[in-house]
């Protein structure tokens, strides 16, 4: 090669030299071009950033919405929005009941306050807890619950309260309903079962879809229907529906536990001149004969006092003792007789994005434990929120349970906020979910998924 050959028209640098022979005349050779004409020497690459107006604000928005925290994000914000408006709302509407039954104002208040203190370590607990351990924590749960269940069918032990005996005194005003504790325990029993037939290529086979999980859920029915708590019965039918859905139960065996299920629900109904009464009820604009209907209408003259965006915080008229159970079953009323459809539907929406969130979560994790347990505890939440808002709106009976994360009661706040812990480690667990959060971690810089690099110490070159 001679010195001047770069100096050559044509010539590249590093291009492939062909040898004629055995001459050493070399001659270089072009590489073919690929890709159309090349670009200018400093032109920029096309901005593929969204534009403006209503095209433009939908693709920033399913940008934002696709990023791998999303559920993460939407779970812990949802949950704690949830229980700080709940807390305050359980302040608002508890001081009448409080003071008409010889207590301070906020005697409620205090005690739910002190559960989600005690909810929030369960929390952050269920949140660092390895999914090994949950599922070795599975059995015992349930065998708990099964236990505590039947001792409040013991007389002397079991505390009954508004017709349902579904409660154990822990002395003092402390008392705890394992019917609530028996649907996390349905849950992760539920998904460890699925899990491990599913390892085992049995779950399609009708009677490994079945069996053991449907008859153990019944007895759990069975044990709480003892006590006449028919709302939690139906919680937990739907966790167990929610189960099976999720585990791929063809549509003939899906429908015929739906039908066993809707038979013993009626026979239970039928034979209760309570349950009977609450379901004449629904849609109901008047007391009536007895004034059998007076909680669902006055519920229903909350809402629609409230009007736009409400009377104003503590400013509620049916909870100087109109409306029964302000504080628990039916304080989506209070709410919206408070803070207006504005409120309502903001604690709608709250709802909403955890059920979405869940969904997500499910839908795009790879394990199947988490995947069903996901599932079972969204199923729980939205499910036990469908029954107690379609009760206040008028849409449903009456069934007696409390509006997750916002009502009052502690039985039905710590269980509730473990399964929220549950989401939170399983979105964590996402796919790019852990290294999105990584990067958020100070002192490092993330240059591409793999690959951190360390900041430097300020001054170092």
């Amino acid at each position: 090669m001679h010195a001047d050959d770069s100096a050559r028209p044509g010539f590249a640098p590093g291009a492939r030299w062909a040898l004629r022979g055995s001459a050493a005349r070399s001659r270089p050779v072009r590489p073919p071009r690929q890709g159309g004409p090349r670009p200018r020497t400093g032109a920029r690459p096309p901005d593929r950033r969204p534009g403006g107006g209503p095209r433009g604000f939908y693709l920033r928005a399913r940008r934002a919405w696709d990023r791998p925290l999303t559920a993460y994000y939407l779970v812990m914000g949802g949950s704690l929005l949830l229980i700080v408006l709940g807390l305050v709302m359980v302040y608002s509407a508890s001081q009448i009941k409080a003071m008409q039954n010889g207590l301070a104002p906020s005697y409620f208040f205090r005690k739910q306050l002190f559960a989600a203190a005690i909810g929030s370590a369960l929390l952050l607990a269920a949140a660092r807890t390895p999914v090994r351990l949950l599922r070795a924590l599975a059995y015992p749960l349930l065998a708990v619950s099964v236990f505590l269940l039947c001792l409040v069918q013991v007389p002397g032990i079991g505390e009954t309260i508004n017709g349902n005996t579904n409660w154990i005194s822990l002395g003092g005003p402390f008392q705890l309903q394992p019917s609530e504790f028996a649907k996390l325990a349905l849950v992760l029993w539920g998904a460890d079962l699925l899990a491990r037939k599913q390892g085992k290529k049995l779950l399609t086979q009708w009677k490994h879809l079945l069996v053991p999980l449907v008859p153990v859920t019944f007895v759990l029915l069975g044990l709480i229907m003892l006590g006449g708590d028919m709302g939690t019965t139906v919680v937990l039918t739907a966790v167990l529906l929610g189960l099976l859905w999720i585990a791929g139960a063809p549509t003939r065996l899906f429908a015929g536990v739906i039908g066993v299920t809707g038979a013993l629900a009626v026979l239970f109904i039928k034979t209760s001149a309570n349950r009977m009464s609450r379901l004449a009820c629904i849609g109901a604009t008047d007391p009536g004969a007895n004034d059998q209907c007076w909680q669902a209408v006055h519920g229903i003259y909350a809402l629609a006092n409230g009007g736009w965006f409400g009377a104003g915080l503590g400013a509620s008229v049916e909870k100087w003792g109109e409306l029964p159970e302000p504080h628990t079953d039916f304080i989506f009323a209070i709410t919206g007789e408070e803070l207006g459809l504005a409120g309502t539907l903001s604690v709608l929406a709250l709802f909403a994005a955890l059920g979405y969130a869940g969904i997500r979560v499910a839908g795009r994790t790879e394990d199947p434990f988490v995947r069903y347990a996901a599932g079972g505890v969204t199923t729980w939440i939205t499910a036990q929120a469908v029954v107690n808002i379609g009760a206040v709106l008028g849409l449903l009976p009456i069934a007696g349970v409390p509006l997750p994360l916002f009502s009052y009661g502690g039985s039905a706040l710590l269980p509730t906020m473990f399964a929220i812990g549950l989401l939170i480690a399983f979105a964590r667990d996402e796919p790019g979910a852990r290294a999105a959060l990584a990067m958020r971690q100070p002192g490092v810089r993330w240059k591409t998924m793999r690959r951190r690099v360390k900041k430097r110490p300020s001054g170092e070159r």
